[in-house]
Parts: structure tokens; C-alpha cells; sequence
């Protein structure tokens, strides 16, 4: 049987899509292209007068209301979670994202319209083991009763909560050991929500302008107004996964460590991450070469089960 690599990847050719921002309602075009081993994920606006490149990195995180914005020199690209837990939950290490617009496209409001983008576009493997973010010892961040929190495990899992103290959307939990198929069957297609007196509230503010019934999950006080009804009997937290898989990856590195979140959001994952990152002691940042792995009895998933023919 042939052994799975644990190498870095990218996409193996450009590919393009269209659609709407959620919160500027301006249309936009996404394209993803191949970038070189060690890269990173970044975002590139293309519809200035000199294209502004920032990277997928805590670092470049300038807003965390309603999404998570990344800005550089006073340029952002704002609602980048759908996208970034796209490309991190098939494995994907190496991407120039670039945008004609503020916002990635909402598209149908989960991460399975770039999940099927990236089978569209093939995987190149590159000839350099993927670097592991190693989390050494649990770091807590709070925010009232909410909190999140990474501790060291051998993979990398997620423990999520919620509870909206609404009918519809109350103590949910929602738990995964990481692996593509998992992701991309479980977590990609949840779509995200909200609740009907919010979005009225703010299309007042100048917000929600893409938001609709074909992106977004809208619930009243006791119904859900989509007529297809749920994906998933517990959509809502499966979409908060999704959340914190997009976020996390603003660590600029695939995770190995177990994320527990209660009631968690944008704000939180993001004072996670820098909390973190803050002592070196927290984490360790190791390279996915098979001895290494052993070494240290980590487990990583190849990541070629979603996406295969992986491309040479």
C-alpha cells in the first residue's frame, strides 16, 4: 500500500468563481492560484491601483464583528472564514487568493461552493513537508461565560457548544477528530445563520446588503424561513465549526491540538489564536516529515481521500 505524504500543497491551476459579498452586497470575483512551498495563504486585492497582498495571519486581523476581516495600509478583505476553512479542511497549505472586490463571496453562505472550486482546480503536492503548528499547553480565553480553549492532542480536534436560548438553536454540541472526508461531508455544507430581527436591524446599518434566504439560515422566533428547511438537524453548530476551522487557520499553520469552544464566535477564536502565539511555550512549530511524526505520535490526515487524483 502506498504511503500517504505528508507534503505541502497547492492548487494545481487557476480557477474562478463569482458571487455576492454578504455584508457590501457588491459582486465579486474569486480566483485561486497556485503559490509557491512556504507561502502561505494570501489574499491579493486586484482592483486597486497596485494590487495589496495580505496574508491569512492573525497578525492582519482587523475586525471581528459579524466576520472576520483581514486589512494591510488601510485595505481589507473582509468574511475570509467560509473561504480559509475551505482551503485548510482539504489540506491545502499554498494559495494566492485574489479578489476585485471588499469581501470574499458568500456564495451559498457555507464553504461547499470552494470545496468543490478546489476538486475543479486539482491538488498539486510540493516537494516540502507541511509545517505543524504543535499546541504544547492548554491556553484559555474568556469573554464572559464563553470561552475557548487549545490543549495538546495527538490530532487535531474540535469541540464545539452553543446555546442561543432559542427553540430552535439551544445547546447544541457538535464533536470531530479532524480528516478531509469529514470535513467536507459533516462541517462544509452547514450554512450560516441568523436570526430575522438582526438581519432587519442590520440592512438599517448598511449591512446583511448580499444576505437573502439563498445564503444564509434566517430563523424568527419559533421557525426556520427557509423553505428547504436544514441541511442537518444541527446545522447551526456544525456551521460554528466551521467558524473556528476558518479562523484557526490564521495561525498560517494546520493545527495539532484540541480546540474546545463554548458559545465561541470571531472575537473569541481570534483572542485564542494571538494568546497562543504569544509565548513560545504555548506551542511548537514542527515539520510533518514521517519521522517526525512518529517521533512525537501525532496523527495528520493525508489528505488525499476528498480530492484524489492528487496531480504530480
Amino acid at each position: 500500500m502506498e504511503q500517504p505524504s505528508f507534503n505541502q500543497r497547492t492548487v494545481a491551476t487557476a480557477v474562478s468563481c463569482h458571487g455576492v459579498g454578504l455584508h457590501s452586497g457588491a459582486p465579486v470575483k474569486l480566483t485561486l492560484r497556485p503559490a509557491l512551498v512556504g507561502q502561505g495563504i494570501v489574499f491579493v486585492r486586484t482592483d486597486l491601483p497596485v494590487p495589496v497582498s495580505i496574508p491569512a495571519k492573525s497578525a492582519f486581523v482587523v475586525d471581528t464583528a459579524l466576520a472576520t476581516t483581514l486589512g494591510r495600509d488601510g485595505v481589507k478583505v473582509a468574511t475570509v472564514e467560509h473561504l480559509l476553512a475551505a482551503i485548510t479542511g482539504v489540506g491545502l497549505d499554498n494559495v494566492r487568493v485574489e479578489l476585485d472586490g471588499p469581501e470574499v463571496p458568500i456564495m451559498d453562505g457555507s464553504s461547499a461552493a470552494f470545496v468543490a472550486l478546489i476538486r475543479e482546480a486539482g491538488v498539486r503536492e510540493q516537494q516540502s513537508p507541511k509545517q505543524l503548528l504543535v499546541v504544547k499547553r492548554a491556553v484559555t480565553v474568556r469573554d464572559g461565560d464563553k470561552y475557548a480553549t487549545l490543549s495538546p492532542a495527538r490530532a487535531f480536534r474540535v469541540d464545539c457548544t452553543i446555546d442561543f436560548k432559542h427553540p430552535l438553536i439551544s445547546d447544541q454540541s457538535f464533536e470531530m477528530e479532524f480528516s478531509d472526508v469529514q470535513f467536507a461531508k459533516e462541517i462544509s455544507r452547514a450554512r450560516t445563520f441568523g436570526f430575522l430581527r438582526d438581519v432587519k436591524r442590520l440592512k438599517t446599518l448598511g449591512l446583511a446588503r448580499g444576505g437573502s434566504l439563498d445564503n444564509a439560515i434566517v430563523v424568527d422566533e419559533f421557525s426556520i424561513l427557509n423553505p428547504e428547511g436544514l441541511r442537518f438537524p444541527d446545522e447551526f453548530v456544525r456551521h460554528k465549526v466551521l467558524d473556528a476551522v476558518g479562523d484557526v487557520a490564521l495561525f498560517g499553520h494546520p493545527v495539532i491540538g484540541h480546540l474546545t469552544a463554548y458559545k465561541g464566535g470571531h472575537g473569541l477564536h481570534h483572542k485564542l489564536v494571538q494568546a497562543v502565539l504569544a509565548d513560545e511555550a504555548n506551542y511548537q512549530v514542527v515539520s510533518a516529515g514521517r519521522g517526525e511524526l512518529e517521533r512525537l505520535q501525532l496523527r495528520v490526515p493525508d489528505f488525499s481521500a476528498i480530492l484524489e487524483p492528487l496531480v504530480a
